[in-house]
């Protein structure tokens, strides 16, 4: 009997898959890469044609050597690491590193991990797509050129532990770009304007909005608002139209993974480094009893939509069992992507590998996260194949004068996919209910008018889930980096989260600074999305591996040797200050450490005081004044607060002495502009 062994990549796997193959099967695991680039230098030579240079990984030697004893013993050998570029790559290392015979070798790929699938693949085995692993090859290349070149610098002109990233240094720059943002915004004053109407016959008032006229009309100032008001005064009102009509609401697509990761964020709470984490588990298996270890999940790393055939007419059929034959959707539904980006359509959308494994059913099996998470995924697939949901709606339109009022309200007729799962994103808002009995004959009579004065809020900070739908939108890495990217930049203490918000921190602010003062084509936006199209267009054999990188290592290269001539030596670290070590009675000197600057004895390590640094703001407290000092929170995140610690006074953008000639209030500064700290002045002016 011939003897075959199959290689995979998770020693779960191996648990997995063993259940599904005869006794002439072996199946083992390669716990990932097995060569890399060397460690301890650039792993190719710019002269020499930058053939790249592959050792083994440190640790990998023994596995080798068990997999090699399989591999004499068999007959046919089945790589079966995951189907993306990754695995494709490993594949390889391992063809090579085993020294396989190409006669005795195949490649198979599976997208869940399932007897039936596993199974179907063994019936196709094929080569390995080297275009694929040139992709990979290069993206592995072109990081260590910008991680091995940039981060020296960046230990040289900062402070040493920093590293730079293709991928990581442009996601830097898109949160300090809207941190930015949010300083220099400055509030503009809007009004909102109700009206509430008794209606004949009707209990409730009815409550209306504002509009304008033919043309809809911002409310900008009270003055403004007053005009409006005045002419109102002595109007008649009536009811000008009713319009009904029904508005649909579509079934959103199953998960990719930049979905995932912003629903399971935003709905779960979990990081997007979690939530890989336990998609992974589900993915390579979990003990069911009665089952064995069973994949619950399909292949985790996709920005595919797509569906089989098989998966969807089964969730068809599970829906209209289920919910009813009403309820399951006709035709299969799978979307294009929003940009004309390709995607890397080569597997499906995540979704649960048996419908018929309901979260229900394997609850017992999972932990909180697990059961948590599958049933995210469950659910979302198969709302994905329902029919959409159905609202009626009624629009009224008011007419006062000259002026229009509207009112709108939507009653829900047909749950369609929401009975299954709802994202909270479009919640039924509570409130105006408009009687059927209303109609342009109907007598209206005013009750009172409610005007309320807003003002414009500043963007948003990012958070984990917006951040990874931003690189998604922009074109930035790829399914795999979002959520070690991410990791990155809160390890290296650039980024800090503080109740889901991204916030800059001041080493952050450096690194940042200086990414786009030397190497402002690195940290482009474009550039990189581009670089991420060039490596797409690798994987599809239309450009040559080397050809990219011997056009992006010159100019690297040139811009890091101008950069070590040319930068200035960032300065954070011991500032000697007038504050005396109360333990020695040295002067103490100002340190940089992860949460940014502290005060430390220079006396280290025989005197190891440290006290928090107070870095004066060169203006008085507007509440007791005295000295405002620039503090920041357990978290790292920058304010301004009162040395006085009997002060309660704080801010998070820098207070100006310029008292406000509207209120008399304190004002604080915004890029250009002082702006009147209390939110219901509104005054600014230029600095």
């Amino acid at each position: 009997m011939a003897k075959y062994l199959v290689i995979v990549e998770s020693p779960t796997k191996v648990k997995t898959i063993k259940k599904f193959l005869g006794p002439n099967y072996t199946v083992m695991a390669s716990n990932g890469h097995v060569r890399d680039l060397p460690k301890s230098q650039l792993g190719f030579d710019p002269e020499h044609d930058y053939e790249p240079k592959y050792i083994t990984i440190r640790g990998k030697g023994e596995i080798l050597a068990s997999l090699r004893k399989e591999v004499r013993k068999a007959d046919k050998i089945y790589l079966a690491t995951d189907p993306d570029r990754e695995g494709e790559a490993i594949s390889w290392h391992l063809a090579q590193a085993l020294k396989l015979e190409p006669a005795k070798m195949s490649r198979i790929t599976f997208n869940e991990i399932t007897k039936s699938a596993v199974k179907e693949a063994l019936k196709h085995p094929r080569a390995i797509d080297m275009d694929m692993v040139d992709a990979q090859q290069t993206r592995r290349m072109v990081d260590r050129m910008v991680g091995y070149r940039i981060s020296p610098l960046l230990w040289a002109k900062i402070k040493r532990g920093l590293s730079a990233g293709r991928v990581q240094s442009v996601a830097l720059r898109i949160i300090g770009d809207r941190e930015q943002e949010i300083n220099d915004f400055i509030p503009e004053e809007y009004w909102t304007l109700e009206a509430s109407f008794d209606v004949e016959g009707e209990k409730k008032p009815l409550t209306a909005r504002f509009y304008g006229k033919e043309k809809k009309i911002d409310i900008s100032s009270r003055e403004q608002l007053d005009k409006i008001l005045a002419k109102l005064k002595d109007a008649s009102w009536r009811v000008s139209e009713v319009k009904k009509g029904e508005r649909t609401r579509k079934a959103p697509l199953p998960f990719t993974t930049s979905t995932l990761q912003q629903d399971a964020s935003r709905l779960l709470n979990f990081s997007t480094q979690k939530t890989m984490r336990i998609a992974q588990q589900l993915y390579e298996g979990i003990d069911i009893k009665g089952s064995g270890t069973v994949g619950l999940i399909t292949y985790l790393r996709t920005d595919s939509t797509r569906i089989s055939e098989e998966a969807d007419q089964a969730a068809r059929q599970f829906i209209g069992e289920r919910y009813g034959s009403e309820y399951a959707a006709a035709g299969t539904r799978n979307a294009v992507n929003k940009s004309d980006k390709k995607i890397q359509d080569a597997h499906e959308a995540i979704r649960p590998s048996d419908i018929m494994r309901t979260p229900e059913v394997v609850k017992e099996a999972l932990t909180r996260d697990q059961y948590r998470l599958y049933q995210l995924i469950w659910k979302r697939f198969t709302a994905s194949r329902m029919k959409p949901a159905v609202y009626d709606t009624t629009s009224v339109k008011i007419r006062g004068g000259e002026y229009t009022f509207t009112v709108s309200a939507s009653k829900l007729r047909f749950d369609g996919f929401l009975s299954v799962y709802s994202d909270g994103e479009e919640e039924e808002k509570k409130g105006n209910t408009i009687s059927g009995s209303l109609d342009e004959q109907s007598v209206l009579s005013l009750r009172e008018f409610v005007p309320e004065q807003h003002f414009t809020q500043p963007p948003a900070h990012y958070t984990e889930a917006t951040l990874v739908r931003t690189l998604e939108e922009l074109g930035i890495g790829r399914p795999s980096t979002y959520a070690p990217t991410i990791t990155t930049l809160l390890a290296r203490r650039y980024v800090l989260k503080e109740k889901k918000n991204l916030h800059l921190t001041e080493l952050g602010e450096a690194v940042n600074d200086m990414m786009k003062k030397a190497f402002p084509t690195i940290v482009d936006v474009s550039f990189t999305a581009n670089m991420e199209s060039l490596l797409d267009s690798v994987g599809e054999g239309t450009i040559n591996w080397k050809t990219v990188v011997e056009n992006f290592y010159p100019d690297l290269d040139q811009a890091v040797k101008q950069a070590e001539a040319s930068l200035e030596k960032v300065t954070i670290a011991d500032e000697v200050t007038d504050v005396i070590c109360e333990q020695c009675g040295r002067n103490m000197v100002v340190k940089y450490g992860p949460h940014g600057k502290f005060l430390a004895c220079p006396g280290f390590p025989e005197c190891r005081n440290t006290k928090p640094y107070l870095e004066k703001a060169g203006v008085a407290c507007p509440v007791c004044g005295q000295e405002v000092v620039i503090r920041r929170t357990k978290t790292g995140r920058r304010y301004f607060g009162c040395e006085n610690p009997e002060c309660d006074f704080m801010s998070w953008q820098k207070p100006s002495a310029t008292r406000c000639p509207r209120c008399g209030g304190y004002m604080v500064e915004k890029g250009t502009k002082l702006v009147c700290a209390d939110k219901n002045c509104g005054y600014n002016s230029n600095k």
